[in-house]
């Protein structure tokens, strides 16, 4: 969930668009949660949570420290965006779940990040779904 603090030195113009569209898309997922009084990382796990995952599932989801995940989920709790309920697998483990506030938060939230909308509507159907090829090859998937 870090992001880098200085970006990468591109080698070439593929990694400098690469780069670029990342910084795009990261500026408007802060200029969008800022909106709704939330951080980045409160807006990424509030996104996170519709799946009911454990705390350590998240952590690991996010490639970050338990302890964390458990300060930003405090902090949603205390907005009364989201609630730990047992586990009905596992009793020792809690899953996380988003309040009804938080669904209407995190709905605002999604009407607000235009980004992967506002990008897409620059390309044709087709180079669209060329694009989202050359991604996934790209990210090996």
């Amino acid at each position: 969930m870090a992001v880098p603090s200085v970006p990468p030195r591109a080698s070439n113009d593929l990694e400098q668009v690469m780069l670029a569209f990342v910084d795009a898309y990261n500026q408007a997922w802060d200029a969008a949660a800022s909106e709704h009084g939330l951080s980045t990382a409160h807006a990424c796990v509030l996104g996170r949570v519709e799946t009911r995952p454990t705390m350590g599932e998240l952590a690991e989801e996010l490639r970050c420290d338990a302890s964390n995940i458990t300060q930003i989920v405090t902090r949603l709790e205390a907005r009364d965006l989201v609630r730990r309920e047992p586990d009905p697998e596992d009793r020792r483990s809690r899953r996380i779940v988003r309040t009804p506030s938080g669904d209407a938060l995190y709905g605002a939230f999604e009407g607000t990040f235009a980004f992967p909308r506002i990008a897409a509507a620059h390309l044709t159907a087709a180079e669209g779904e060329r694009l989202a090829t050359l991604l996934r090859k790209a990210m090996g998937v």
